[in-house]
């Protein structure tokens, strides 16, 4: 519950910033409609030839490297976009949080003169992925547990990578040891978030869960489509949100982390306590 009381607590003070620059929206949603398009230009012509599957454990050296080939173009594909978008977000909310008043185009502006470090750190993100997506291939029960482990451990050290590509400048390499440098001088060894904002949007889901079983019991087909619709307009809206929020809450917590002051509308003791050690 504590967890929960501060997740809270953090988002609410994202969503602050937020309120103040309700055009950051226009990035998650951006980002949302390139990631649907690069999933069809994937999926349309892989399912149209119907040879997509894993390889099996006999299969040959260029079977496997045309599989997992393939998947690392869509994992590049889409980081690029999320990596983007995300970095035109953080510009913004540090300029909001530096006491600024940031605009769509300066968000824009920063993400575009970032082109090659927002490329080459889509790289890296493309290349852990699909490392882990290996691990998990090669052993069903094993490699989940140990991709997850993994992919927990890489989730915290590389939390403050895009900050720093944005408000640093720093190429991927260097900006991940920043990041892992940051984190522990600010808070200690082994780091583990103390917040999950995943958590509180699974719950705010429930309300499109009940729309739609509302509308099967309705008996009413028109009434069923309404509320299908409202559902998945409810969740997108949602979805843009939390994307917004989590990127502001990374640009606040990289904020506090170099500066050691917590930003405009965030507690020092929220931040402080945002991460802690195992």
């Amino acid at each position: 519950m504590g967890k929960i009381s501060r997740t809270w607590s953090l988002m609410s003070a994202s969503w602050a910033v937020l309120k103040q620059d309700k055009e950051i929206l226009t990035f998650p949603l951006l980002s949302g409609i390139c990631c649907l398009l690069i999933f069809a230009s994937f999926a349309i012509p892989i399912v149209s030839s119907g040879s997509w599957a894993l390889p099996a454990e006999n299969a040959s050296t260029q079977q496997q490297i045309a599989y997992y080939g393939i998947m690392f173009l869509f994992y590049f594909c889409n980081y690029f976009v999320i990596v983007f978008f995300n970095s035109a977000i953080i510009a913004c909310a540090a300029i909001r949080m530096k006491g600024g008043n940031p605009t769509i185009g300066d968000g824009f502006r920063a993400a575009t003169a970032r082109l090659p470090l927002i490329f080459g750190w889509a790289l890296v993100c493309a290349t852990v992925g699909l490392i882990l997506r290996i691990i998990e291939d090669k052993s069903k029960t094993v490699g989940k547990i140990v991709a997850g482990l993994l992919g927990m451990a890489w989730t915290v050290v590389s939390f403050l990578v895009i900050p720093i590509l944005v408000i640093e400048k720093k190429d991927p390499i260097s900006a991940l040891k920043e990041s892992t440098a940051l984190l522990k001088k600010t808070w200690g060894e082994q780091l583990v978030g103390n917040f999950s904002f995943g958590l509180i949007f699974l719950l705010l889901n429930i309300p499109a869960i009940i729309l739609i079983v509302l509308g099967f019991v309705s008996g009413s087909g028109v009434t069923l489509i309404t509320c299908i619709i409202l559902a998945v307009i409810y969740l997108i809206f949602i979805a843009l949100i939390q994307s917004a929020l989590q990127a502001i809450f990374q640009a606040a917590v990289y904020l506090y982390a170099r500066g050691g002051e917590a930003p405009i509308g965030f507690e020092t003791e929220l931040l402080a306590d945002s991460m802690t050690t195992k």
